[in-house]
């Protein structure tokens, strides 16, 4: 490692599955406390909004895109680096060989990008498939089933042909009105 150069990279850290909050918080802590507020700027743990149907009711849930893994702004020295390396629940830095790589600022650029964009329209924890049969659980077409004509993940959609008095008719539902056959 090198001694301080007053340059902030940003660097992925690899933390034991279910730990990165404990970890993040456990970093922030060691930040307030000392030296190393000067050496780390910031902490993420990349989270997204996931939307599910639990119990007949929507639900929107947080849930981390890069499990195992937390993004940390700072200045890559043996200070720094040891402080990280000896936090609870850290396994180590994501590089070649023993020096950390950090990342572009494309990368960081493309992964904040992705954790706003996230947050603000939930994805949905179901996939579903084109010429899958679905049942309505939820709307004006509750407990009419029918079969997906298209799939529009990006929004949420499904495009269903469903039965009504013998005519199929294309209705377009959210992912968390139905439920798979």
């Amino acid at each position: 490692m090198s001694e301080a150069t007053g340059t902030k990279q940003w660097y992925i850290i690899h933390a034991q599955t279910g730990q990165e909050l404990k970890v993040k918080s456990s970093l922030e802590g060691r930040m307030r406390e000392g030296e190393a507020g000067v050496l780390i700027s910031q902490v993420l743990v990349p989270t997204e909004r996931v939307a599910e149907v639990r119990g007949g009711k929507k639900r929107i849930s947080e849930r981390k895109f890069f499990p195992g893994y937390l993004l940390i702004e700072m200045e890559m020295t043996d200070e720094s680096w040891h402080l990280v390396r000896t936090t609870p629940g850290v396994t180590g830095f994501i590089g070649a060989g023993r020096r950390p790589v950090s990342l572009s600022p494309e990368e960081v650029a493309e992964i904040l990008r992705q954790t706003e964009e996230r947050k603000d329209k939930p994805t949905s924890r179901v996939t579903f498939q084109k010429g899958e049969g679905v049942r309505v659980i939820e709307g004006p077409f509750t407990n009419f089933s029918g079969v997906i004509e298209e799939v529009n993940a990006a929004r949420g959609k499904l495009k269903v042909l469903v039965s009504i008095f013998g005519r199929q008719t294309p209705v377009e539902l959210e992912f968390w009105q139905v439920e798979r056959l």
